[in-house]
Formats: structure tokens, sequence, C-alpha cells
């Protein structure tokens, strides 16, 4: 900066600068930094694009550089320590306390203790076939109608009227009517099935409208044998409710109450078949507290026959399983009693 302006005095005479660098120690000390002063100060060249002199490829390796640098050598146990450090030693997990089930006042067991379960006996391949007394007591049907939840209700009376809209008042009840034909019709047929093969062949043949659901279930029925009743009334002789069971045989060797369903729509999960499990429950439990019957039923088998024909799905239940959905049943029970 001295010098700057040392130059700047000596510029304003004529020839100081001519006669300053003619002295041999200036030309030795001064005349590049001067030249070279003035020429950054004052050149007026156009700047060059300071991108074009970066040297991409030692920029590309001063990135790669950093961002694989590790800046600390941490673990998980270091990460622990300042967490324990800065907000305290970290609480216990516990699993969340699960509600408390409600258990049904008037608890009758699945199972019936003092009923003898006799040997099978392969004498009689006939199964049984009890017609369905006509007495007060209320049917399983009536009963889980009249037991439905508030969401179930709501759930039921929405579908009820999005069909009463595309259908109309009259076609809505000639829809329910025909499905209900249908199950009717399927039934029929599988009880030809177990009873005669040759019959339920020229059944099917007639019965256009079923021919799907038939064709649906022949996956399982190869499963089943032994069947022991078909469409056969049961009634609860301590709970007194009744109902019809549609079949009970030996499904991959284990003997089971079993429902068949028709079904529009896919019901791959048990729990899409809705109150059909509690239902099956209560069959399992009247068959095994009815003196008819001289064995019990420890399992329970939902199938879900469709009418385009595609693979039914059958939901087993175990034991464990059964007894989960008798603890319902009995709920729904009491909540009828109580309502009636």
């Amino acid at each position: 900066l001295v010098w700057m302006q040392f130059l700047q005095i000596l510029s304003r005479k004529p020839g100081s600068l001519e006669v300053l660098f003619q002295i041999p120690f200036c030309q030795k000390q001064f005349p590049c930094m001067c030249l070279s002063t003035s020429a950054n100060v004052y050149s007026k060249k156009k700047k060059g694009n300071s991108y074009e002199q970066v040297d991409q490829e030692k920029y590309k390796n001063l990135v790669h550089s950093v961002t694989t640098y590790k800046t600390s050598a941490q673990t998980p146990e270091t990460i622990l320590e300042e967490d324990n450090l800065l907000y305290g030693p970290p609480a216990k997990h516990r699993p969340p306390i699960k509600a408390e089930t409600k258990a049904p006042r008037n608890w009758v067991p699945l199972i019936n203790p003092n009923k003898r379960i006799l040997p099978v006996s392969s004498d009689s391949n006939v199964p049984m076939k009890i017609s369905l007394q006509k007495t007060k007591m209320p049917s399983v049907t009536r009963i889980l109608q009249q037991t439905l939840s508030p969401q179930q209700i709501f759930y039921l009376e929405r579908w009820k009227q999005k069909m009463i809209e595309e259908l109309g008042k009259e076609g809505f009840e000639e829809y329910t009517k025909n499905l209900f034909l249908q199950g009717e019709l399927f039934h029929a047929a599988l009880e030809s099935i177990f009873l005669s093969e040759e019959t339920a062949a020229k059944k099917q043949g007639k019965d256009d409208v079923i021919s799907g659901y038939l064709s649906s279930v022949e996956h399982v029925l190869e499963d089943i044998s032994e069947v022991k009743a078909l469409e056969s009334g049961v009634h609860h002789e301590t709970l007194q409710y009744r109902g019809l069971v549609d079949c009970v045989a030996k499904y991959r060797g284990r003997l089971c109450a079993i429902d068949w369903k028709t079904s529009e729509k896919p019901k791959p999960l048990l729990q899409n078949t809705y109150d059909n499990p509690l239902q099956v429950a209560a069959y399992i439990g009247a068959i095994n507290h009815d003196a008819s019957y001289d064995f019990q039923v420890r399992c329970g088998l939902i199938v879900v026959a469709y009418k385009n024909g595609s693979p039914a799905h059958p939901h087993f239940m175990n034991p464990d399983l059964c007894s989960q959905y008798w603890n319902k049943w009995l709920l729904r029970l009491e909540e009828y009693m109580e309502k009636t």
C-alpha cells in the first residue's frame, strides 16, 4: 500500500517514473512487482469462466474423500452411553395389557364330561338325519340375528339400501329369494353326493344354477370321509337352544361339524365369515349335549363355495379355536335371553 501511494505521487511529475526505473536497485527489486500490480488493478480484459479452470478429476476425488470420511467411530454401545447421559436410562419395554375377556355368567363346557364316547361303528354307513323338532326353544340363527352388534346392523342395512337402489324393492326381494333357493339346492346336491354319487351326478346335470358351487367344492369333498350326520337337528338340553347342522364328518381325519356356505365374493379368511364360527361352535356344543348323538365333536369346518366355480375356501377350526368361539356364543346367548 505504501509503494502504491509512492508511485502515485511520482506519476504526477513527468519523467519521475522514468528516472526511478533507471536505477539498478529498482530494476532488480521492483519492476515485476509494480507492473504486475498495475496490470491486476487497471486491466480491463474480460474475465474468463472460473469453472473452466477447475480440475474436474481432482474435484471428484475431493468430494469422494469428504463423503466417505468417517468423522467418528460410533458404535451402538457409545450411542447408548450418550443417550443415557442425555436422557437417562431407557425404560424397560412392557407388553400392552390385554383387555380382560368377558366371561359368560352361565358357563357350560363345550365338551360334555358326562357323555360317554362310544367307539366308531363301521357296521352302518347311513348318516344320521334327525328332524328338527318344533319347540319354543330359539334357533341358533334367530339368536345370532337378534344379537347383532350396532356395527353389524349398520353395514347390513347399508348393503340392503344399496341393493334396493340398484334393483328396486321387488328386484331385491327376488334376489334374496333366489339366494335362499340356490342355498337349498346346493345343500340338497351335497346330501345326494354323500348318499349316492349316481343321483348327485344326475342332479348336477339338471341344475345348472348350482353347478358352479359343486365345482367349487370338489377339492374339499376329496378330504371328507365317514359322514355321520346330514341336515340333522340338534338341541342343547342344558342351555335350551336348537339348530340344524349341515354335516358331521371327518375332514382330513378329524371329526368336524361342517357348515356349507355360498358366496359371490371371496372369503379367504375365517374372519370374513362374520358370525359363522359362532354358529358352528353352537352346533358342536349342542351335539355334545344331545343324547341322540353317541359321539362328541371337537372341531369345526366352514366351507365357502363360489358360484363362478373358483376353488372354495375351507376354514378349519381346531379345538382351541372352537373353545374361543364357544365362549363368544355363550355371551350372545345370554344377551338374547336378557332381551327376551
